[in-house]
């Protein structure tokens, strides 16, 4: 059992690592745009009270949702605490906050990269489970669409932006 009186808090410490791997990839697709085939699945808790989104998007996700970066967002920034961006919902532009604390996972399946946050209450085995179960969602939802179906035909067309849970392949 972890002693909370033990001043080496590694695991908050490598939380706080892991949110700044996140922060400074977001803040260099801010200012660069994002490179090639990459693109993110972020999964953040929208029960967090410094979460900002529109409150329809909340009642269909009360407990955590997935956006996707890759197409259907129009603005992008990013400071030491928050992800600041306009996503669009069913071709509507909806302003989000979202602080990096309420982020549970962050995924670029183009690179079969992904961080999974908040596993203090996880032991190793189901923490690599839980990682690689989830990773292997994104790259048979990657595979099993046609390479065509999320890329505009068109510089100026853009394709409806979805919402994705990963809920379904976490231990409860």
């Amino acid at each position: 059992m972890e002693d909370e009186n033990d001043p080496l808090k590694y695991d908050v410490w490598i939380e706080d690592a892991l949110r700044t791997v996140i922060r400074r990839t977001l803040t260099y697709i801010s200012a660069n745009g994002l490179p090639g085939d990459h693109h993110f699945y972020i999964t953040f808790r929208t029960s967090d009270d410094k979460v900002e989104m529109p409150e329809y998007l909340r009642a269909e996700h009360p407990d955590e949702m997935t956006i996707v970066l890759q197409y259907q967002y129009d603005a992008l920034d990013v400071d030491e605490h928050a992800i600041y961006t306009t996503l669009r919902f069913n071709g509507k532009p909806e302003s989000m906050i979202i602080p990096l604390s309420s982020i549970v996972s962050f995924a670029d399946p183009s690179v079969n990269f992904g961080l999974q946050l908040k596993m203090a209450n996880l032991d190793d085995e189901d923490l690599e489970y839980e990682i690689e179960m989830e990773l292997e969602e994104i790259e048979t939802s990657d595979e099993t669409s046609p390479p065509q179906a999320d890329e505009p035909t068109d510089d100026k067309e853009r394709t409806t932006g979805e919402v994705i849970a990963l809920d379904a392949f976490r231990k409860k």
